[in-house]
Parts: structure tokens; sequence; C-alpha cells
């Protein structure tokens, strides 16, 4: 039987691609960012950590999406997908190998558990899933992990409420404990913190409210979770809605220890929050 056995979350700032592809991990300004993810990079590498498979919840920022298609929720089914071209360039990084026959099985579970999801076998994945995967596995030449992409609609309203999400990760647990084959699972999270990228309000960073954020991910779940979209927006900024992608991590766990924590202002103009979770039992 598969198994998540952790949740892993981050933001997903271009920047943190950017420092990792241009090798300015030791400068001065990137130094601090990279450091939160040395304790993490060490605990993934131990064999009984290491995951075979991760499911990686993000969003697309009009790479694979454009207001013509907007899927609530997505999978990606297909065997691979390729970093996309955001302006500048794929980035130099591995393809995303999938676990097909796994992220079928996911689709199929969801869908019959009435979550109506978009299956895709064919797209380009952007930073938002790419950028995690450097950050904590650095510069492979192979990932090593297969990823089963979920992407949730964070850009255009309306979006999924953190409830919504957050059973979502209830019934992606559920079918990854009904696969037959031994798996280590884990589940990430991504995108976020407070962050506002355009209007008055941009460069808007709310420091207090991200870190009782971080502590009710083990602390007060259900408060989490009833968070209204105006919440986000009021105290997060506009980008900070992102952070219902960390309530479908959180809703795949049971009763999560906290692990590590990392916490860093600013990674360009944005708040860096990032947080690895035992699932419990």
């Amino acid at each position: 039987m598969a198994k998540i056995t952790a949740g892993v979350a981050t933001s997903h700032v271009p920047l943190i691609g950017v420092g990792i592809d241009q090798g300015k991990c030791d400068e001065p300004y990137f130094k601090p960012i990279f450091a939160g993810y040395d304790w993490t990079k060490e605990w993934i590498a131990k064999p009984e950590n290491k995951p075979d498979v991760v499911i990686l919840v993000y969003n697309d920022h009009a790479s694979a999406f454009g207001q013509e298609i907007i899927p609530t929720f997505a999978i990606g089914c297909a065997e691979e997908f390729t970093s996309a071209d955001e302006g500048w360039g794929p980035r130099p990084v591995p393809k995303i190998k999938n676990h097909s026959d796994l992220a079928w099985h996911i689709a199929e579970n969801l869908i019959l558990d009435e979550f109506d999801m978009t299956i895709i076998n064919e797209m380009d994945v952007d930073h938002g899933l790419t950028v995690p995967l450097s950050a904590i596995f650095g510069q492979p030449d192979s990932w090593p992990a297969l990823i089963v992409p979920i992407m949730i609609n964070v850009v255009t309203y309306p979006i999924a409420s953190g409830d919504r999400c957050f059973r979502l990760g209830q019934s992606i647990k559920r079918a990854v404990e009904r696969f037959p084959s031994d798996l280590n699972v884990q589940i990430w999270g991504t995108g976020g913190m407070s962050h506002q990228l355009q209007g008055p309000r941009a460069g808007l960073i709310n420091q207090k409210w991200d870190q009782t954020f971080l502590d009710d991910l083990t602390a007060d779940p259900e408060r989490l979770r009833q968070i209204p979209h105006i919440e986000y927006l009021r105290e997060a900024g506009s980008e900070g809605i992102e952070l219902v992608m960390w309530l479908v991590m959180l809703g795949a766990l049971t009763n999560p220890k906290e692990l590590h924590r990392h916490y860093h202002v600013p990674a360009s103009n944005t708040a860096l929050g990032h947080i690895v979770l035992e699932n419990g039992k």
C-alpha cells in the first residue's frame, strides 16, 4: 500500500530559480534564502525520508493555460513534462517524470469522490513546479523522485475555497492509500506567502499573519480551512491566495508534526515561507 509520509510546503518565487540557475546561491542576498533549505536537503536525502513519488500541488502562471481554458483543479497524467519557456527560455532543469499509473489512479478516485478534475496529457510546467524541486533537490541530472503534478487555479477568480482545497487533499490521501504498490509518497504545497505584485499595495508583506499561518498548520488546521478569500486579499495581498495550495497538502496529512520551518523576508518582493511536516497517525 502506498502511504503519504510527509508534507512539504514552500514558496515558488522565480528568484529562487534565478539564483540556482545563475550560480548565485552564495552571494550575500541569496545566501540566507537558500540556507533555510539546507536542513530539508539533508533530511530528504536520508533513505527513510527519500520519496518514491512527490505529489506536487502548484499553480500555472499562464504558461500552459490562458483565458481560453481555466481548470479549477487539474492533474497531469502523461509520462513526462517539460519546463516551460516563460519569456527567457526554459529553465535548465531535468524533465519531469511522472508516476503515470498513480496519477491515473488518483484522477479516477478524485472524480469518483466528486472532484471534477481536468486530466492533462500535454502541458509544459513553469516555475510554480520547477522552483520547489530545485530548492529542495538542487541541480541533479534527473529528479530523484517521480512527480505527479496537480494544478490549482489561483490566478483567475472564482478560486476554490480553502476548505474545498483541504477536502481535495483528504481525497488525495484516500486515493494514495488505495494504490496497491508500496510507495513512499510526499505531498508538496507551493506558492505564497504574503505578497502583492501590482497596484497601490505592490510589495505588501505581512510577517505576523504569515507566521500565524505557519503556526496553525499544526496548531489549528480548522481555522486555516475556514479563512475566507477576502482575508487572504486583505492580509496577505492579492497573490497571498496561493496559500490555499498549502491546504491541499495539509488535508492529505493526519495530525502533522512540524519538523522544520524557514521564513525569510524579502525574496524578491515577497515573503518566503517553507515548512516540513511529518505525517502522523
